[in-house]
C-alpha cells in the first residue's frame, strides 16, 4: 500500500521514520513525479506542465518498508527568486542533514543533458559525501542537444558509478529503479 504522508515545508516538520529514504531530485519539468509514479506503479506525485509546482518536501510511504520523496524542482520556476531561494536552502537541508536518507537520485533530462545548476548539485554533493545516482529522464524522446556533457563517475567521489537511463512513458529502466529502493 502506498500513501502520501505529506507536502513538508520544514526540514524539522518531516516525520521520523525507520525507514530509509530515497529522494527525487532535479530540475523544473525534468519528469521527477512522473518517474516516481511509474516506480510505485501508481499516480501518487502531482504532475505538471508548469515549471516549479512541486513547492514542499513531498513524501511517500511505501508498503511500510521505504519511503520515497518528490523534492521541489532546481533551475527554471514560475516563482520569486526568494521562494526559488528557500526551496534550495531547504533543499540543503534535508540531504545534509537526514540520516534516514539512502540516496539522493538526481535526474537530468537526456534530451537537453546537465545543466549548471545540476552540476552545481553534484558537485554540492560530492563535497559534503552525499551518495547520489545520476538518473537520466525522458530517453525514448528524441535528443535536442547535440553535444551532452558526458558525467564521470571517476570525477565525482560521491557518485554511484551506474547510471540509469529511464523512460516514464515507456516503462524502461524502472525495474532498475525499483532494484535499488527495494520495492516490487
Amino acid at each position: 500500500m502506498i500513501k502520501f504522508v505529506g507536502g513538508f515545508e520544514k526540514v524539522h516538520d518531516l516525520p521520523q521514520t525507520q525507514f530509509p529514504e530515497y529522494a527525487f531530485a532535479g530540475r523544473s519539468n525534468v519528469g521527477k513525479s512522473s518517474l516516481i509514479n511509474a516506480v510505485v506503479g501508481q499516480n501518487i506525485a502531482r504532475t505538471s506542465n508548469t515549471p516549479g509546482r512541486t513547492q514542499t518536501l513531498n513524501m511517500f510511504n511505501v508498503n511500510d518498508k521505504v519511503i520515497i520523496l518528490d523534492l521541489p524542482g532546481y533551475g527554471y520556476a514560475r516563482a520569486s527568486r526568494a521562494d526559488t531561494e528557500r526551496w534550495m536552502l531547504r533543499f540543503q537541508e534535508y540531504i545534509m542533514t537526514r540520516r534516514q536518507l539512502k540516496r539522493l537520485f538526481i535526474l537530468i533530462d537526456s534530451r537537453i543533458g546537465p545543466r549548471t545548476s545540476d552540476i552545481e548539485l553534484i558537485n554540492f554533493c560530492d563535497v559534503n559525501g552525499i551518495s547520489y545516482q545520476i538518473v537520466y529522464t525522458k530517453k525514448d524522446k528524441r535528443i535536442r542537444e547535440k553535444s551532452q556533457m558526458v558525467i564521470c563517475a571517476e570525477e565525482h567521489p560521491a557518485m554511484i558509478d551506474d547510471v540509469i537511463e529511464t523512460s516514464s512513458e515507456k516503462k524502461y529502466g524502472i525495474d532498475n529503479l525499483r532494484a535499488i529502493i527495494g520495492i516490487k
